[in-house]
């Protein structure tokens, strides 16, 4: 139990991010080529990928280079050899569709090529009759069909039916997936309650209807209605749901399309679960296997220092880390990477020991850190003043011997520094940078820096850094 929670522990936001991103680019790549060559063919690769990973656990150096080798070449060849394939399901698809759109059929069935093909005939104003049997025989009602036996689709269902077709004017009758006859005569109905416009493909239908239990879809040449025949009623069809559902009625199917919806979702659930299992595993693979313990020596960085005070010295200004990871891991590791951060909100002025515990560690995902050393630091913190302090030159060397300095003045004669309570308390003057005397001549003006001891001295805003020494010399008799 201790093992998993302090292997949760070491789990960070972006290990969480890096699994969902991949995993559901993972299943994008399942959605947008299922059912597709390439998709066979990546499942290869994915096997290829686990092979090379079991060599590489059991020690099969030659056998793991050698399958690594392999799936390499096949990468290359898919892009090859699948490039018109992978090309036809990008470009039929736009921007929303490749990032997040589902699609809910990927096969057209034959009832879906019927309702397509009839209401585009009857936009287009083309006449047509389709006859879907029932379980009744229609050798004796249908006469002079020409036997057909073609597969049902939009382009055929057209062709047959497109003017100055010799057998357009006949009905198509069409079983299961097949159209199996065309040109075929129906016999007419006599009612006389028809309406007037109704044709000879109107009593046609409804002849059939009259006669069997035959479902006959009817498009109207001169008004572009479709009309649906069935017991002897005639009715008007607007809609192409509308269409479908009286075809799936007629076959019994109606109840059938619930459970391809629900394989269809099963399928998709699946195929997310395991994009995240398959992902998480390499990740874990990657990220957690074979373990490489590297040294890393890091800064450490002070923030939210009170603006009033400042840091006057430490015990140390950086930590050795020991960190672990797979070998690639630790190997891209930058040391931009790995930051050693200590809070001073709280701190006051004088001493302050902090413990440097994993809170105040940023490290890449992937990275667990081993230990810390020293796992303490103690910062000396002051509070911050501003003191008017004299300026004397550090003369340093000596004249030569036939020069004496008679006269010698500095601007400005005070400046102010701002620097921590107790190390201005215990400063009277401050001196410039080292001046040396045999560099003087008669007389002239010399530009000298102010030597700041300790570093953390600074001169305050409006003072001037540098101090202008004037002097003069005569010669000694």
């Amino acid at each position: 139990m201790d093992k998993l929670l302090n292997f949760l522990y070491t789990i960070q936001w972006q290990d969480i991010a890096d699994i969902t991103l991949t995993s559901y680019i993972l299943f994008r790549f399942y959605i947008l080529f299922k059912g597709t060559n390439v998709f066979r063919i990546l499942i290869g690769m994915t096997m290829l990928w686990f092979f090379q990973r079991i060599a590489v656990f059991l020690g099969l150096i030659v056998t793991s280079w050698v399958v690594q080798g392999v799936a390499a070449v096949a990468a290359l060849i898919i892009i090859v050899v699948f490039r018109n394939e992978i090309r036809s399901v990008l470009q039929a698809r736009n921007l929303k569709s490749i990032l997040w759109g589902f699609s809910s059929k990927t096969v057209i069935t034959t009832i879906e090529i019927i309702v397509e093909s009839v209401f585009e005939m009857a936009q287009r104003k083309i006449g047509a009759l389709l006859v879907l049997p029932g379980k009744e025989d229609l050798e004796e009602e249908v006469q002079s069909g020409i036997a057909w036996k073609g597969a049902v689709s939009k382009e055929m269902i057209m062709s047959i039916f497109w003017p100055g077709n010799p057998v357009h004017d006949g009905a198509a009758i069409i079983e299961g997936n097949q159209i199996r006859e065309v040109g075929a005569i129906l016999p007419l109905s006599h009612r006389n309650d028809l309406p007037t416009h109704y044709g000879t493909r109107h009593r046609a239908a409804l002849g059939l209807a009259e006669t069997s239990d035959a479902l006959i879809i009817v498009v109207s040449e001169e008004r572009g209605d479709v009309l649906v025949a069935k017991a002897s009623n005639l009715r008007e069809v607007k809609q192409k749901h509308r269409l479908e559902q009286h075809i799936r009625e007629h076959m019994g199917i109606a109840t059938k399309q619930q459970p391809f919806m629900r394989k269809e979702m099963f399928e998709t659930v699946m195929a997310a679960l395991l994009s995240i299992v398959f992902i998480t595993g390499i990740w874990f693979n990657v990220t957690r296997g074979r373990d490489t313990l590297a040294t890393f020596e890091i800064p450490i960085e002070y923030m939210n220092r009170d603006p009033g005070m400042e840091i006057l010295d430490a015990s140390v200004n950086s930590v050795g880390l020991d960190l672990s990871g797979s070998g690639a891991l630790i190997k891209s590791i930058k040391p931009d990477q790995v930051d050693v951060r200590l809070d001073l909100s709280k701190a006051v002025a004088g001493n302050n020991s902090f413990t440097i515990t994993r809170e105040n560690i940023s490290l890449p995902p992937g990275i667990v850190l081993k230990k810390v050393y020293p796992t303490v630091v103690d910062v000396n913190l002051d509070v911050t003043i501003k003191k008017q302090l004299p300026v004397q030159v550090d003369w340093v060397g000596k004249l030569p011997d036939d020069l004496v300095l008679v006269e010698s003045s500095i601007d400005p004669i005070n400046v102010e520094i701002v620097g921590g309570k107790r190390i201005l308390e215990n400063i009277a003057t401050i001196y410039t940078e080292k001046v040396p005397l045999d560099k003087l001549k008669a007389k002239g003006t010399i530009s000298a820096n102010l030597a700041l001891q300790p570093a953390s001295l600074k001169i305050a805003a409006g003072s001037k850094d540098k101090i202008a020494i004037k002097y003069r010399t005569e010669q000694r008799y």
